[in-house]
């Protein structure tokens, strides 16, 4: 996997008004909510005549970019990601912890036994209800209540909304989808995740296709 950008060459660019074409991007729960709207506006006001299409991204296989039927992935570079496959790092994220306005966590210090006291939800694509905050608090002795899984960021954060669950999702990924909610550190140390665009290599020379792909990383850099 390979990251950086050439620049584009006078006689490469594009007249992006007359341009006309649809691109399909698979990303992650969330990701369209928060980043959506500022993505289509911008690609709206270069170029009217491209569509957007947005698919969920239920796993990391690079079948779909392999095939075509993807043009752009977003997601965190995995084992299973395709070893031809293009990866330019987008932005670093955290996890938090997430809940309801007048929740008992949006009072006072947050340790590591109040939040593990509370009753979870665990964010999982495979339908776990283990992952890294929770080898964090065994080896603190403490273990959640997970009481739900679901498998995306935006589901949990609506579930937590209206309850009295915890939501632990990325800081970066969901800022629009916390709006009117309590948001605080986690009270473990977690190591960050790089979330990159992926596309594959065929691509690379493509002028509509590296436009877009430089699109999408002013509008992640920027939010």
């Amino acid at each position: 996997m390979q990251g950086g950008e050439a620049v584009l060459r006078p006689a490469e660019m594009l007249n992006l008004k007359k341009l006309s074409r649809s691109f399909t991007l698979r990303t992650s729960e969330g990701f369209v909510e928060n980043f959506g709207p500022a993505l289509i506006a911008r690609v709206g006001k270069e170029a009217p005549g491209v569509q957007l299409r947005f698919l969920q991204k239920p796993n990391r296989e690079s079948t779909l970019l392999r095939d075509g039927t993807v043009d752009l992935e977003t997601g965190v570079v995995g084992e299973i990601t395709g070893p031809e496959v293009r990866a330019q790092a987008l932005f670093r994220d955290r996890f938090i912890g997430v809940v309801r306005k007048g929740h008992a966590l949006s009072k006072g210090k947050i340790t590591p036994a109040r939040y593990a006291a509370g009753k979870h939800i665990n964010v999982s694509r495979r339908g776990t209800d283990k992952g890294p905050i929770d080898e964090a608090l065994k080896q603190l002795g403490l273990a959640r209540d997970i009481v739900t899984v679901v498998g995306g960021f935006a589901t949990a954060l609506a579930l937590a909304r209206t309850s009295d669950l915890i939501a632990s999702i990325p800081e970066r990924h969901t800022g629009n989808l916390r709006a009117g909610m309590h948001s605080f550190a986690l009270p473990v140390v977690l190591t960050e995740i790089t979330v990159s665009l992926l596309w594959h290599p065929r691509l690379d020379a493509d002028p509509a296709h590296r436009w877009l792909r430089g699109v999408v990383r002013d509008v992640c850099t920027q939010k």
